[in-house]
């Protein structure tokens, strides 16, 4: 559905692509945070709030008609990059689980803060559903 970018010679990445062509509707989800649809924070562990943060994203898609397979890129940006790196384990559990094993381009940062204090992490998406998926408006 889309082509996943690896240079030839190149290592290949884990966890995400270097690169991804793709062709069709694109769906832009502003950055989401780790609280509920009432924007609410039920937790302030940072694989849960990650684990709903995805979730969100997956919402926001859905009202596109998009799933988590048609996600092209991601940024994401953390207020701690300790606390981000000491929990791989189960962020790659919380990534495959509302996500699965689909890993588009990605970038990952530290920031001073986040606008919601509680906020451990936003993530920004790109999604591109192929042209043979669109639905009609």
């Amino acid at each position: 559905m889309h082509e996943i970018l690896q240079p030839e010679g190149w290592a290949k990445p884990v966890g995400y692509a270097n690169g991804v062509a793709a062709r069709g509707r694109l769906i832009f989800v502003g950055g989401q945070v780790g609280w509920n649809g009432q924007c609410q924070f039920e937790t302030d562990d940072f694989v849960g709030q990650v684990r709903q943060t995805l979730q969100n994203i997956v919402a926001v898609l859905a009202e596109a008609g998009a799933e988590p397979r048609h996600i092209t890129s991601m940024t994401w940006y953390f207020t701690d990059k300790a606390e981000y790196l000491a929990n791989l384990r189960g962020l790659g559990e919380a990534y495959r689980e509302v996500i699965g094993r689909h890993f588009p381009a990605m970038a990952a940062m530290q920031v001073v803060a986040l606008v919601e204090d509680r906020a451990k992490v936003e993530i920004q998406a790109t999604a591109v559903i192929p042209d043979e998926l669109v639905r009609p408006d």
